[in-house]
């Protein structure tokens, strides 16, 4: 399986202006960037290029500004961390597009970086208005998409913008689509895959699609009690998502019929509040008590899922166990990120929460591939097309 689009390594770039779509969409604390991993993971394209000899204008989104200019939402903490990251400088656009950043454009030399203030100030973004994407346009002479996590969004610095200049893959979304992509299509096996997290209707149709292709599929987080609610078992006030329970059920149906294993908990950690301080309580089975909700998986869930990852070829995480940011519940994420760290076979992690697990455990270097993007990979693990991916040349 190899990779369908043109690729950032194959385009003539030398004195050129290439507009590069970025994912800066960073945490921000007091004005400075509180988690630059996403500035990192562009830093490879971006140094490419410029050793190439091109000018980069960087396009990025940043938060939910609702289309219209919100001081702090600016780019301006992120191309400050940028330029450090860099050792170089990095111009900061006032605007995102008009006659001032034109002429900032036009003045840009070889290796020179230009940082466009945060897309989504504009209300035509997330329309993929083509007035948009064309003004975007001029600014440079080709267009590379590095923005794995936006590119599930058809908007105009993702797709609208690739219908006016070449459009090709930056190295992180290229190594994203290809990581992911090999997952479903031709994964050493066997191929186990643990979906967390809290809801069964954010991971049904990835849980639907791994039940045909995956050998073993582990169940954890608060979606295992929608499982629970319809195998009739009692969840006393542990969070359920209600229009999970009947996704749940049609999961288990098919799982029946499937040559995939299903595994849900089979012991539970529970809590009487959604509280590090509360009174933390063990039981052998997954009935939770009235009173109570189950905040973590337990010992013997742990062990059993810990068995099966380290017995994979392939594994792919996506979702935490449970309440693992409350110290008293992290036990059960802490297994599983233990167990995926520790095993020979080819190991992905994707969704914000899994990632900032494995950092809290120390362990993110020990992982072969920490997915970017959260919506994005999901959408690519069930089988649909990017439209950011799809708009770009073909290689």
């Amino acid at each position: 399986m190899s990779f369908s689009k043109a690729s950032v390594r194959d385009a003539e770039v030398a004195g050129r202006r290439v507009l590069v779509r970025v994912d800066f969409n960073v945490p921000l604390d007091g004005g400075r960037v509180a988690d630059d991993t996403r500035i990192r993971a562009a830093l490879p394209t971006i140094e490419l290029l410029r050793e190439r000899g091109a000018a980069l204008v960087l396009v990025s989104h940043l938060g939910r500004p609702k289309g219209k200019p919100d001081p702090a939402l600016s780019m301006r903490p992120v191309g400050e961390r940028l330029a450090e990251l860099l050792g170089a400088e990095v111009q900061q656009a006032p605007t995102v597009i008009g006659g001032d950043v034109e002429t900032m454009a036009g003045g840009l030399g070889p290796g020179d970086v230009l940082l466009l203030e945060n897309v989504r100030f504009e209300p035509g973004e997330a329309e993929n208005d083509p007035k948009l994407a064309g003004a975007l346009a001029e600014l440079a002479d080709l267009y590379v998409n590095d923005a794995f996590g936006a590119a599930h969004r058809a908007h105009a610095s993702t797709e609208g913008v690739a219908h006016f200049l070449q459009g090709y893959a930056g190295l992180l979304l290229e190594r994203e689509v290809t990581v992911l992509t090999r997952v479903v299509e031709s994964p050493a096996r066997p191929l186990v895959v643990v979906l967390g997290g809290a809801k069964v209707s954010d991971k049904v149709r990835v849980i639907e699609r791994f039940l045909e292709i995956a050998n073993r599929v582990l169940i954890g987080g608060a979606m295992c009690f929608s499982f629970f609610r319809a195998q009739g078992i009692g969840t006393g006030n542990s969070l359920v998502e209600e229009e999970g329970v009947k996704l749940a059920a049609e999961a288990l149906e098919r799982a029946e019929k499937s040559s995939c294993e299903l595994m849900l908990p089979v012991d539970l950690v529970l809590g009487e509040s959604f509280d590090a301080a509360t009174e933390r309580r063990e039981i052998d089975d997954v009935e939770v008590p009235d009173g109570w909700m189950g905040l973590d998986v337990g010992a013997k869930t742990a062990r059993a899922y810990a068995e099966a990852i380290g017995a994979a070829g392939t594994v792919l995480w996506n979702g935490p166990m449970g309440a693992f940011e409350l110290e008293p519940f992290a036990t059960g994420t802490r297994a599983v990120a233990e167990a995926v760290a520790a095993t020979p076979g080819t190991t992905v992690v994707g969704g914000g929460d899994s990632v900032a697990a494995l950092q809290q455990f120390g362990l993110a270097e020990k992982v072969d591939w920490l997915s970017t993007g959260g919506g994005a990979s999901l959408e690519l693990l069930e089988g649909k097309k990017l439209p950011g991916v799809e708009a770009l040349l073909d290689a």
